[in-house]
């Protein structure tokens, strides 16, 4: 592990905007004063809901089909969404797993906490499990264009390893709930 010591010596506000904010930092380390751009985010939840138990054969959870602009088009994703101001991350997992899908949780846990591009952004999403759920009628904001599927785990897997799904934090809670959760 690299001996790293910074220091921030200020910080101008260069963008703010309705969901992110960014900053110009001026650091210095044993290398010299540097100037970084930080893309400010208040931080997201993300939530693989299990419509079967997950110990079940070949457990079936929701999954959305949404519409992208920044990707140039439509995505499969977990349910997901940013946390508002003062709101926990299982709060809002649960929120989003509602507004996305229709459907609530009997049950829902905390897997990892992951930052989504440490490079430039603090955004940190936090990925969870839903169990015992309910389905219901989506409640999809105006700017949401979803379809949202059921799939067999199993099938989910191999549309990351064929490169359908490509959502970086819909990757990690995936293989995070077949990897350490379920053992497949």
């Amino acid at each position: 592990m690299p001996d790293v010591s910074t220091a921030r010596l200020r910080s101008r506000r260069a963008y703010d905007g309705r969901l992110v904010k960014v900053d110009v930092d001026t650091i210095r380390t044993s290398k010299g004063e540097f100037d970084l751009e930080i893309v400010r985010h208040p931080g997201a939840a993300a939530v693989v809901p299990f419509l079967s138990e997950p110990d079940s054969d070949d457990p079936v959870i929701l999954l959305l089909r949404q519409y992208r602009y920044a990707t140039g088009g439509t995505i499969w994703e977990v349910p997901a969404g940013v946390l508002e101001p003062g709101e926990l991350p299982e709060a809002c997992a649960r929120r989003e797993l509602f507004e996305e899908t229709g459907a609530e949780a009997a049950n829902i846990e905390h897997l990892t906490t992951v930052f989504t591009t440490p490079g430039f952004t603090d955004e940190r999403i936090h990925l969870f499990l839903a169990t015992g759920i309910t389905v219901g009628e989506p409640a999809h904001e105006g700017d949401e264009f979803i379809k949202v599927e059921a799939r067999p785990l199993r099938s989910v897997l191999e549309m990351i390893r064929d490169g359908e799904i490509v959502d970086a934090k819909s990757i990690v809670a995936l293989l995070y709930v077949a990897g350490y959760r379920l053992n497949l």
